[in-house]
C-alpha cells in the first residue's frame, strides 16, 4: 500500500506545483536596495558594488587568451563611468538576480532592457578549469559553459 501511496501524493504535489500563479509581472526591488547614477551606472547599495546598467550587445567567450574578444578584456577596457571595472564574480553576479519575477530575473526599473540570456562571471568551474560560471537571467539559474563559447558581459567595480 505504501508504494501505491508514493506515486499518488508526488502527483498531488506536482499538480499543487503547477497550479500556483506564476510571477509574470514586473517586480522592483525592495525600496533603497539600487540607486541610479544617472551616468550608466547603478549601484546596489546592499553590497556596495557598482554595476554597468545597459549591457552591450556583443557577445564575447570568457577565455582570456582570445585578446579583445573575451569577457575579461571588455570589461577591462570599458570606459564607463572613469574605468576600474571587471568581470564579476558568480556570487556578485547572483546578487542581481531577482527571483520573484522571469524572463529577465532582474529589476527592470534598474536595469531595463536586460535580455534573457547568459552572463558571464570571472569564477571559473574548477582551477585550470577550460570552463566558467554563468548565470542565465532567464530564471536567474546558474550554469557552466566552455570558456571559449559565446555570451553576454555585465562588468562590476
Amino acid at each position: 500500500m505504501i508504494h501505491t501511496l508514493r506515486p499518488l501524493r508526488f502527483t498531488l504535489l506536482a499538480l499543487l506545483i503547477a497550479a500556483a500563479p506564476i510571477p509574470w509581472a514586473r517586480a522592483s526591488a525592495p525600496a533603497g536596495h539600487f540607486t541610479d547614477n544617472k551616468d550608466g551606472t547603478v549601484k546596489d547599495n546592499k553590497t556596495g558594488l557598482l554595476w554597468q546598467q545597459a549591457v552591450d550587445p556583443g557577445t564575447y567567450t570568457w577565455d582570456a587568451n582570445a585578446g579583445a574578444g573575451s569577457a575579461q578584456a571588455y570589461c577591462k577596457h570599458l570606459p564607463l563611468a572613469g574605468g576600474g571595472w571587471r568581470l564579476p564574480s558568480l556570487k556578485e553576479l547572483q546578487t542581481l538576480v531577482d527571483r520573484r519575477v522571469a524572463n529577465p530575473a532582474i529589476d527592470s526599473t534598474f536595469f531595463p532592457a536586460t535580455p534573457s540570456d547568459w552572463f558571464w562571471t570571472s569564477s571559473p568551474l574548477a582551477y585550470g578549469s577550460s570552463s566558467a560560471w554563468y548565470v542565465n537571467f532567464t530564471y536567474g539559474l546558474t550554469y557552466f559553459d566552455s570558456a571559449v563559447s559565446l555570451n553576454r558581459v555585465r562588468c562590476v567595480r
